[in-house]
């Protein structure tokens, strides 16, 4: 089972994120998605150094794949857009419609280059949409954060892929992190300081796992990260091992988070790649200071938030 680690969602200092992305280089995941997929507003790290990066850890032997912002809002987001589908250097996921066009028409034009991901905003909800996308140029699905594993196999089962130009597409499940739900074009975390979305002062450095927001009993219940919810949980697939490789699913995507990330990508990679039992491997999860609670009630074709189930 590969494992991919999944855009950084938050906003990190510049120093944090080369920091990280130098133990991604020397773990056990397969492949690296890389790139501002949030706030354009976060441009620390411009396309050069995204580059500059990305080449770095192809150097290391992992595979690369460039993201797309998943809401594009202004013509400075779609140009910046338009300049990761002309390059031809990497794979790029595709966030929005605007990215799969481009995306689609550079396939058309040259077919020798990378096959394009389908990221996990963009709405393909059946087989027929799966196989509508797979004639642009797709070679992989990452599936919506809220489909069953069962739903997974339905769309896409491993006895009858839907093909692709390059073959049978690759089936890809949000496994660990705080659940992407939804965008907007107003910026939450801007709003919680009383700030409007151009004059944020950059609030969202403060929170490097999201703002968290609690019910009105104190529960927490979603994640606010600039323009993006997220839930306050985290998803958590470690114990679904069988059930995910019935359903043909063949990566899973890992969402960085800003504690002990290094030790879960390890646990999966142990239960996954290596026979570790998963029971003792949620308990030393559970055992982590992490920044939410582990559940996995989405696969299980329930709530969201139910608690992972050993």
């Amino acid at each position: 089972m590969n494992l991919t680690i999944g855009p950084l969602l938050y906003w990190w200092p510049r120093a944090a994120l080369m920091d990280f992305y130098a133990q991604v280089a020397e773990g056990p995941a397969h492949t690296v998605v890389l790139g501002e997929a949030v706030c354009s507003r976060r441009n620390e790290f411009k396309y050069e150094d995204w580059m500059a990066l990305a080449r770095d850890l192809q150097a290391a032997g992992k595979r690369v794949v460039l993201a797309t912002q998943a809401l594009v809002m202004s013509e400075a987001e779609l140009r910046s857009v338009r300049r990761l589908c002309e390059q031809d250097e990497f794979a790029v996921e595709a966030g929005d419609a605007s990215a799969l066009r481009l995306l689609a028409q550079a396939a058309a034009a040259a077919p020798s280059r990378p096959a394009f991901v389908l990221g996990p905003h963009i709405n393909i909800y059946n087989r027929l949409a799966l196989q509508e996308h797979a004639a642009l140029g797709a070679g992989e699905w990452v599936a919506p954060v809220e489909l069953s594993v069962e739903a997974v196999a339905t769309i896409n089962p491993p006895a009858d892929p839907v093909l692709g130009i390059d073959g049978p597409i690759r089936t890809e499940v949000f496994a660990f992190g705080r659940l992407p739900l939804a965008f907007s074009a107003r910026c939450f975390t801007a709003r919680h300081h009383r700030l409007n979305k151009d004059e944020c002062e950059f609030r969202c450095l403060q929170d490097p796992d999201g703002l968290l927001l609690k019910t009105s009993e104190g529960q927490p219940f979603l994640a606010l990260n600039g323009i993006q919810t997220q839930s306050a949980s985290l998803q958590c697939l470690v114990t679904h091992g069988p059930l995910l490789h019935r359903a043909g699913v063949q990566s899973l995507r890992l969402s960085p988070c800003s504690a002990h990330f290094d030790t879960v990508v390890r646990h999966f990679d142990a239960v996954f790649n290596q026979g570790a039992a998963p029971g003792p491997v949620l308990q030393a999860l559970h055992g982590l200071s992490l920044p939410g609670a582990l559940v996995d009630g989405f696969a299980r074709h329930e709530a969201g938030l139910m608690e992972v189930v050993a």
